[in-house]
């Protein structure tokens, strides 16, 4: 289980997002050397974990909760095989791209060692916008991703530390629940009848989607 790459974005101009000056960092490019990971700081008002890394709509993106975005190079070649075309690494705007684990298999609130220092814990999936839209430029393009339901994985930062392409992921510790990344996608997407099972995960789980957990259940007596 391996970092292929590290990827930053910078802000750039684009006619595709709602996002405040109509800017967006979506589009993420391998860097080179070392990039150092931090807590950004609470949702709305903290962007990027990555030093170098422009998130810029703190509405929806960025924060604790969403300091680090990964998606696997596995699920890139099966887009491209689907989609005809080249996906190289940073382009769903994942800062960590990477090779020989099952992202969207990872349990809500595990933990992973990159590296020698950093360790990261899983949050949430990621939920397609319309600036995802934008950017990929494929017709039907949130619904598609959506029923695919291998949204890749938000982190917080545990513990802070500098990394690069090539290093090694290890996981250092899985919760004792079934709640997967896939499982709590989907539950907040398609299938509603799943959020209950979601509160097996905890405070690991972001807050938003916690609280559509606590509000479905309280709904249904």
């Amino acid at each position: 289980m391996t970092v292929l790459t590290v990827n930053t974005g910078r802000p750039v101009a684009v006619d595709y997002t709602d996002s405040p000056g109509g800017v967006t960092g979506i589009d993420k490019h391998p860097a080179e050397g070392l990039v150092r990971v931090c807590d950004p700081g609470p949702e709305g008002t903290g962007g990027s974990g990555l030093a170098g890394d422009a998130v810029c709509d703190l509405r929806h993106h960025g924060g604790s909760h969403q300091a680090v975005y990964a998606f696997a190079r596995e699920e890139l070649d099966a887009w491209e095989r689907e989609l005809g075309r080249p996906l190289p690494n940073g382009c769903f705007g994942e800062n960590l791209t990477t090779g020989g684990v099952k992202v969207s298999g990872a349990l809500i609130g595990e933990r992973w060692r990159i590296g020698g220092e950093l360790v990261l814990e899983v949050t949430s999936g990621r939920i397609p916008c319309r600036t995802f839209a934008g950017h990929v430029g494929e017709e039907r393009w949130v619904k598609r991703f959506t029923q695919a339901a291998v949204p890749g994985a938000y982190f917080r930062v545990i513990t802070p530390g500098s990394i690069r392409a090539g290093d090694p992921i290890e996981i250092v510790h899985r919760p004792d629940h079934e709640v997967t990344v896939e499982l709590q996608f989907r539950a907040v997407t398609t299938r509603r009848e799943l959020l209950p099972r979601l509160l097996a995960a905890g405070e690991a789980l972001h807050p938003s989607a916690l609280r559509k957990a606590r509000a479905y259940v309280a709904l249904q007596g």
